[in-house]
């Protein structure tokens, strides 16, 4: 008789008969027995469609004919699948990674990856940390586009349209402090709520209004470091500009002036760039960047590790700050690619006097991992989510460490 009485549904996804009966009996054992089965991909999205079931997890073998198991994970979110996937498969274990890689940048919530036969103990393990959570990532923050009519009145600052700030800590490892946030963008809408990024930052850049936005949110974060300074909180604070926008001489001097006018020093804001933008980098934006550090304003490059970048480019743009994508940090413990582009990312800012950020610290082995490894900071659900200035306030209020 099964230990457990597991409630999970699960959809094992494999074309090989003897393999789905050897995992179905491993399930059994481990108590759950709501189980369905489907031998290719095509198959799996009709019983997603069409079975009264709702699947919990789907357990999910690579290479099937028809459909294999990368395109059924293109499509399982298309057909409603809101669940959680485990990869079971004889392909290689660099195989697996990439797989876990692809399913992780389509947002899909991956359990992890098992090779054949499955063993009782590790499946179990990775079962056990399934949770009954909404993965609909518009939730909260609906992504439909708002008008443009709507934009143009935000960036004037109307009551019900306008960008709003959410914060996201950064924390010292050595000390466990909070020395810094990272400002991100949303958008306040008086008929729906709040808004994510994607709803108006890509029809900002379409029709040639990011500029005035990028003002905007720059002056209300100003606004905001100048009044938690006021308060005694000597934070450090990072605002992502598009490089585009350092092109201008008008717009760095708005930088420069609106940090006078509200009596934030220039080495308070870290102004935040991404890979992909830096290494495509004109020399006119070069020549403002430089200008900034020399007005001892910290330039950081975004989301290290997903863009197209040599080591030339790197050396020759003044950064102070490499923030290492979540995608070489969350899950590196036991994912031994992005293990090495984390450790690699790490040597290579070192080598460059540059601060190290780690982003997509969700869990504590990801935490003692970059510890190890030597990071200066580190970002992610672990410590604090992103929040609005009334929630960071008591979140500061209230803070005694990471675990």
């Amino acid at each position: 008789m099964p230990a457990n009485n597991h409630q999970q549904s699960i959809l094992l996804v494999d074309d090989d008969l003897y393999s789905v009966n050897v995992t179905a009996r491993v399930l059994d054992q481990l108590g759950y027995e709501k189980i369905g089965t489907a031998y290719n991909g095509k198959a799996a999205l009709q019983k997603l469609l069409n079975d009264d079931i709702t699947y919990d997890i789907i357990i999910l073998d690579l290479n099937m004919p028809e459909m294999n198991g990368v395109e059924l994970m293109g499509q399982v979110t298309g057909v409603g699948f809101k669940g959680s996937i485990i990869l079971l498969s004889g392909e290689d274990k660099r195989m697996l990674e990439t797989a876990l890689s692809l399913a992780k940048s389509q947002n899909l919530d991956v359990l992890g990856a098992l090779a054949k036969p499955p063993n009782c103990n590790m499946l179990s393990t990775l079962l056990d940390n399934f949770k009954p959570v909404s993965k609909d990532i518009s939730i909260g923050f609906p992504q439909i586009p708002i008008a443009v009519e709507e934009l143009k009145d935000g960036i004037i600052g109307t009551s019900s349209n306008q960008p709003l700030l959410f914060f996201q800590p950064k924390i010292n490892m050595k000390t466990g402090e909070i020395v810094s946030v990272e400002t991100l963008a949303r958008w306040w809408s008086a008929d729906r709520g709040v808004l994510g990024p994607g709803t108006f930052i890509p029809l900002a850049e379409e029709v040639g209004l990011i500029d005035e936005l990028t003002n905007e949110i720059y002056l209300k974060a100003v606004i905001q470091f100048s009044e938690w300074a006021q308060q005694g909180w000597n934070l450090t604070a990072s605002i992502n500009i598009s490089v585009n926008s350092f092109s201008k001489r008008k717009f760095c001097d708005y930088l420069v002036d609106i940090a006078q006018k509200y009596g934030v020093k220039s080495n308070q804001i870290i102004l935040e760039v991404t890979e992909t933008q830096a290494m495509t980098i004109a020399v006119a934006c070069l020549e403002a960047l430089m200008g900034m550090r020399l007005k001892r304003f910290c330039l950081s490059i975004d989301d290290f590790g997903t863009g197209n970048s040599s080591l030339a480019q790197l050396k020759d743009i003044p950064f102070t700050e490499l923030k290492i994508d979540r995608a070489f940090v969350n899950g590196a413990a036991t994912d031994a690619s992005a293990r090495a582009i984390l450790e690699t990312s790490i040597n290579l800012a070192r080598k460059l006097n540059m601060d190290i950020v780690a982003e997509g610290v969700e869990t504590k082995e990801d935490w003692d991992l970059v510890d190890q490894l030597g990071c200066d900071y580190v970002q992610g659900f672990y410590c604090a989510k992103p929040m609005p200035n009334e929630e960071f306030v008591h979140f500061m209020d209230g803070w005694s460490g990471p675990h």
